[in-house]
């Protein structure tokens, strides 16, 4: 069975402004380390299972030139196209549908869906828990999701609840799922990780072409029936670089509604199960993520370009300015968020990093889109 590996990368990552820019999001910024964007890392994660040649990315049509920019190893046809982002179940039914048509001699297709924005380690790990998954998803026609177990009684991550707890031990084991529960207030966080039957949704799912086609009919005939319409309409187009399908696709799939795949099939379908997760994990939403995954100085902040820093601490300072002539410079902040760029400056307390979508919006409203 032919195996290919799916990336979701059409976030904009406005949490991550004002360094992630529509044009340029937070999935192309060098958030993890100093070498590679975080899509450069999750395509060399899943090289050493999948060949390069059978991995996709699925993006807006605003990205598709910067990503093949970023990404000159992977064959530019197997960057898709999305026409307007409509959330992942549209999403993912469009590259359903690419992918039937672009392997369309091949009897059945496993696909490994990836998120681009996730700090994910060590790779030997990584791998060993999604061949698991994959094989899972193959020998029993199953949708196969991966739960990560959480460390902490995090707000900012939806869950999946089992009816018992995982094992200790360093095995990828793999349970029914019994729901998936939404982003919790604290105190639910706190009782999801007493009870042990929790772990944190990674967004990332593993399935047969043929079992994602047969869920999908049961839970949505809309988007069953625009599979088949794509697939169509994308006849001698997979094998081609395009940075845009043509209008009759488009029209269809900006009607599509604009809901997750969790709500759409992984909620409701009873053929989902939960793959623990061997490696270490850490969603990159916001600013404040970059605590967990970057060196801090001994004052606990994270400090990056050229900057003079004296009496800060658990604060972060960034200095993106590529005008080398320009020095940021942080005197007696404690717990402060300070980002620049060649054009904008960010200031904000950390513990507000998740409303700084609000501050893009109230941009967005009174200066267009110039800064964004």
């Amino acid at each position: 069975m032919k195996r290919v590996a799916l990336i979701m990368a059409g976030g904009s990552g406005e949490r991550f402004w004002p360094q992630s820019r529509k044009h340029f999001p937070k999935q192309l910024l060098h958030l993890n380390s100093e070498e590679n964007s975080m899509l450069k890392e999750t395509l060399m994660r899943v090289s050493s299972l999948i060949p390069i040649e059978n991995v996709f990315i699925i993006t807006t049509e605003l990205l598709c030139e910067n990503i093949r920019k970023c990404l000159t190893e992977l064959p530019p046809e197997n960057v898709i196209p999305e026409p307007e982002k409509r959330n992942t179940a549209p999403c993912l039914s469009l590259s359903s549908a690419f992918l039937q048509e672009r392997f369309a001699n091949e009897i059945d297709i496993s696909v490994a869906t990836l998120t681009a924005d996730h700090n994910i380690y060590p790779t030997k790990k990584f791998i060993e828990t999604i061949q698991t998954a994959m094989e899972h998803a193959e020998q029993y026609d199953k949708i196969v999701t991966i739960g990560i177990s959480p460390t902490r009684p995090d707000t900012g991550y939806g869950y999946i609840e089992t009816e018992t707890p995982f094992y200790k031990n360093e095995i990828a084991e793999i349970k029914p799922v019994l729901r998936f529960r939404e982003k919790p207030n604290l105190e639910q966080a706190k009782s999801f990780l007493e009870t042990e039957r929790f772990t944190w949704n990674s967004g990332m799912f593993f399935w047969k072409l043929s079992t994602f086609g047969d869920e999908i009919k049961k839970y949505s005939t809309e988007l069953y029936d625009a599979i088949h319409i794509f697939r169509n309409l994308l006849k001698n187009k997979t094998n081609t670089y395009v940075d845009r399908f043509d209008n009759e696709l488009a029209n269809i799939y900006c009607k599509l509604p604009a809901m997750s795949i969790d709500y759409v099939l992984m909620e409701k379908s009873n053929n989902v199960v939960v793959c623990k997760s061997l490696f270490e994990w850490d969603d990159i939403g916001s600013w404040d993520s970059l605590f967990r995954t970057k060196k801090l100085d001994n004052k606990g902040n994270v400090l990056q370009g050229k900057l003079s820093v004296l009496d800060c601490q658990t604060s972060i300072l960034i200095n993106g300015s590529k005008d080398k002539d320009i020095i940021l410079a942080g005197l007696g902040l404690t717990d402060i968020v300070v980002v620049s760029t060649d054009d904008a400056i960010l200031v904000c307390h950390k513990d507000k990093v998740q409303s700084i979508k609000n501050i893009v919006e109230d941009i967005r409203h009174n200066y267009g889109d110039n800064y964004l």
